[in-house]
């Protein structure tokens, strides 16, 4: 599998890491776009290490662009196989950082956007050991009916998404919310008035929310 990495960002008390966030971030983006969440986040989280890997294949025309998988369109058989290909390659750099900074599971929020929280949920739903939660801006759920099957942890999931996203309309949330609920699982979820494929000033807040909560044990 090939590696990756990218983007760090150490906790702000100088302490080592307590907790863990790592992001996802979108189709043709890089780990760079992310990692600024955690700059906007880490003042209220001092404790946290900030990671956000690179995705491991260029995106062909787009400079310094990244993919998860090849997605051309919104195909749910085509996201669901470039899902589960994906998928490992999140799986073992969980284990990897995990690794890294001494912590488990229950220290770890996954933290995707787009094609990011794809394999957010993607990976986080499949460990066998739930994570401290997953938190999703303008995703979808891949491979939604498949997952009862499939799901063998419940991490606390906070979905958020734009009303007006025109990449993954607002369906896509609703469509991973009901496969949630059908798999006896269920998210917290939240739509962002007016809002396109982006993260607003609400879903920031919201997500800071969802991390303290999450990082701290609250939703066990």
């Amino acid at each position: 599998m090939t590696p990756i990495d990218g983007p760090r960002l150490a906790p702000r008390d100088g302490q080592p890491p307590r907790k863990l966030v790592i992001f996802l971030h979108g189709y043709g983006s890089n780990g760079d776009d992310l990692i600024g969440l955690g700059q906007h986040w880490a003042p209220a989280l001092p404790h946290v290490q900030w990671v956000s890997p690179n995705a491991p294949e260029a995106v062909p025309g787009a400079p310094n662009g990244y993919q998860w998988f090849p997605i051309s369109n919104l195909d749910p058989d085509r996201i669901e196989a470039g899902a589960a290909i994906a998928g490992p390659i999140i799986d073992r750099f969980i284990d990897q950082e995990l690794a890294r900074y001494r912590l488990t599971e229950a220290d770890l929020v996954l933290c995707g956007f787009s094609q990011g929280t794809m394999l957010s949920l993607q990976a986080g739903l499949r460990r066998e050991r739930p994570l401290a939660g997953i938190l999703g801006y303008s995703g979808a759920l891949p491979g939604g009916p498949k997952l009862k099957q499939e799901m063998r942890s419940k991490p606390p999931v906070m979905l958020i998404h734009g009303d007006q996203d025109p990449v993954l309309p607002l369906g896509f949330m609703f469509d991973a919310l009901e496969n949630l609920a059908a798999a006896g699982h269920g998210a917290q979820w939240h739509i962002s008035q007016g809002l396109p494929h982006s993260i607003g000033q609400d879903g920031l807040e919201i997500g800071a929310h969802f991390l303290k909560t999450a990082l701290s044990g609250g939703y066990r």
